[in-house]
């Protein structure tokens, strides 16, 4: 049975989007031009857009027209790094392990971290990042497949997730917290570190519209990194 128009205008739009064919900030077709290029009328091209509203996948500003949604970031950090890029920026040569895969339903615990009420196909990592041969960040992080079933078939033994994340799954909203905490004996150990030494925890989660993609938990031994912002006064 062949879709409902409006639902196809939808698909072929959010496709255009998650697939980074248009990205953040970008004007989609007026919805004149929509309606020429499917042969329908305003009250279908309207059906279809509202939803991709809702999702926050899109902007809907009066007069304007309707542009890909900017992501939005609830922190004073106004970037997600990609640890890799950052390592070798500092003039660093950068290396990567994969401690540990899991692939599973989410258990309680999962669930509390990704702020969901059911259940989903969840993939689960612990990585360590190296500058310098020398551990530089532990990395704990969760998948929701079910939102991004394409890094189920990627090999993250050799492509550290976040940075894969960045380049292939949109995404429109994120927040990070961040505290110091002394480490756990076994995190101490895979860092090389001493218990007692002061750590930097950063925590981090994304969402596509009402999807939540991923949370990570990133654990840095207090003197290998920082965190800036430069802003200016409020108007």
């Amino acid at each position: 049975m062949t879709e409902p128009l409006h639902k196809q205008i939808r698909a072929d739009i959010s496709e255009r989007i998650l697939s980074g064919a248009w990205a953040p900030g970008r004007r989609i077709p007026f919805e004149h031009e929509l309606m020429a290029q499917y042969g329908c009328s305003r009250m279908t091209v309207n059906k279809a857009l509202a939803p991709l509203a809702e999702q926050g996948l899109i902007e809907r500003r009066r007069k304007a027209g309707t542009f890909v949604a900017r992501p939005r970031i609830h922190s004073v950090v106004l970037d997600i790094p990609d640890i890799a890029s950052e390592v070798t920026a500092r003039g660093e040569p950068y290396g990567y392990q994969l401690l540990e895969r899991r692939v599973g339903t989410a258990s309680p615990r999962d669930m509390d971290k990704l702020g969901l009420d059911t259940p989903v196909n969840l993939l689960a990592l612990r990585c360590l990042h190296r500058a310098s041969d020398r551990p530089f960040a532990l990395e704990e992080r969760l998948i929701n497949l079910d939102a991004a079933p394409a890094a189920a078939e990627v090999d993250f033994a050799k492509t550290p997730a976040g940075g894969w994340l960045l380049g292939h799954i949109p995404w429109t909203e994120a927040e990070h917290r961040i505290s110091a905490a002394n480490p756990s004996r076994a995190t101490a150990a895979e860092l090389g570190i001493a218990a007692t030494v002061a750590c930097l925890v950063l925590e981090r989660q994304t969402w596509r519209g009402a999807d939540r993609i991923t949370h990570v938990r990133m654990v840095f031994p207090g003197d290998a990194y920082d965190l800036v912002a430069r802003f200016g006064p409020r108007p």
